[in-house]
């Protein structure tokens, strides 16, 4: 399944130092064709993610998949 995020900038953790970035909009994007579903309200977009590695496992037990089964891109 392939998810299309926007980044927005976030914190810097205060365990690692490192920047992070919240969710500020999430897409489910069909395989085939343009269609194109909004679940930002799924996920919490309050949330710092540290990498889209993050990002990607935590779709994958939100929706019940495996993590190789999730597909990311950011959206510029």
């Amino acid at each position: 399944m392939l998810f299309e995020y926007t980044r927005r900038r976030s914190v810097r953790s205060p365990v690692t130092d490192a920047a992070t970035f919240r969710v500020d909009r999430l897409k489910q994007t069909a395989t085939r064709g343009a269609k194109t579903t909004d679940l930002s309200h799924l996920i919490d977009t309050s949330y710092n993610y540290h990498s889209p590695r993050e990002l990607r496992w935590h779709l994958a037990e939100r929706f019940g998949m495996a993590p190789e089964a999730v597909a990311l891109r950011e959206h510029a």
